[in-house]
């Protein structure tokens, strides 16, 4: 059975559809398991033993629908589910199975607050009704990040010779996610530890910032230096890794190190904390509760529309630092 797992964005996302494509090629006999993404994305997916194929998005419509066409293939199971890949499925005319996405029940949350989700319907549990028709069921085992060889990041090579240390993944997508910049120095400056901080370019700066301002003299800037697998090295061997609601969390869920993540103007409800299905306590997540304007967007803005920003301004360092000081007493 040649299968085709459409999912076009974004990191976090794509990561956390990596438990289907792992149950379809065990599950499914004589399975042929190919993916479909945005090229910038392949790298999410290039070291997966799972996958027989990847195809990448391209300007090329054309090109791209008669090379998918050519594959003949029995089914598509669409993990994105918007209008592009309605557009694909109508093109390719194979029968085809998606998710629910519960636009409506988040934009009622979002706007009028009214909270109509399970707390349990965790994004990868929905991602699983796309595959239960061809008889594919959730393994309840976590997420995966495989990385290539040359991407493993030996840290004897660095600056940092143990790995004794927190990985903090200061940026996030939207600027309602991220903590402020003094949140942010007032946490490593009370951190025991040291602390390797990950990002992109974009926060190489703020990163050089803290570096430069922080009293924790063991802060290492690795933001905007490695690609993704090998920021994914770095996660895979942290102690704790410390979190906005990011990509980087949703990789770090698929290793054994504990993850403490910061929420601001999103919230876990909408179905996309880290999953930890086996480790139910390996994430902690700290919210400030009673925001009457919270969340306000299922994904996030450039700047609070309120102009208060509470979600992040009222985060309790102390109790952030508390929280990181028992996880990593807690690891061996």
């Amino acid at each position: 059975m040649k299968i085709l797992v459409v999912r076009f964005s974004s990191i976090g996302d794509i990561v956390l559809t990596s438990s289907v494509v792992r149950c379809l090629k065990n599950q499914v006999q004589n399975g042929q398991i190919h993916v479909l993404t945005k090229e910038q994305f392949t790298p999410l997916y290039d070291a997966n033993p799972h996958l027989d194929k990847i195809y990448s998005l391209t300007d090329n419509w054309g090109k791209l629908i008669s090379e998918l066409k050519a594959e003949n293939y029995d089914c598509i199971i669409d993990l994105h589910n918007n209008l592009r890949t309605k557009r694909l499925k109508l093109a390719l005319g194979k029968q085809s199975y998606s998710f629910p996405k519960r636009n409506i029940k988040k934009y009622l949350l979002a706007r009028f607050k009214w909270n109509l989700l399970s707390e349990k319907e965790h994004v990868v549990n929905r991602y699983f009704k796309a595959v239960e028709k061809i008889g594919v069921i959730n393994d309840n085992q976590p997420n995966e990040f495989f990385i290539n060889e040359e991407n493993e990041i030996d840290l004897s090579s660095t600056s940092i010779v143990s790995k004794n240390y927190l990985a903090f993944a200061i940026g996030a997508q939207f600027a309602t996610k991220k903590l402020p910049f003094e949140k942010l120095i007032a946490i490593c400056d009370r951190v025991q530890f040291p602390i390797v901080l990950l990002g992109d370019k974009k926060d190489a700066l703020v990163a050089d910032e803290l570096i430069s301002k922080s009293t924790n003299k063991a802060l290492y800037s690795f933001c905007g230096k490695f690609n993704i697998q090998q920021s994914a090295s770095i996660l895979k061997q942290a102690k704790v890794v410390l979190s906005h609601d990011t990509g980087l969390m949703h990789i770090a869920a698929c290793f054994s190190a504990p993850i403490v993540t910061i929420w601001g103007n999103t919230t876990p409800i909408f179905g996309m904390s880290a999953y930890t299905p086996i480790q139910l306590n390996q994430s902690v997540n700290v919210e400030v509760e009673d925001i009457s304007c919270r969340p306000c967007s299922k994904i996030g803005y450039t700047s609070c529309p309120k102009n208060h920003f509470n979600c992040m301004n009222l985060q309790d360092v102390e109790k952030i630092n508390n929280i990181i000081a028992v996880k990593m007493s807690e690891v061996d």
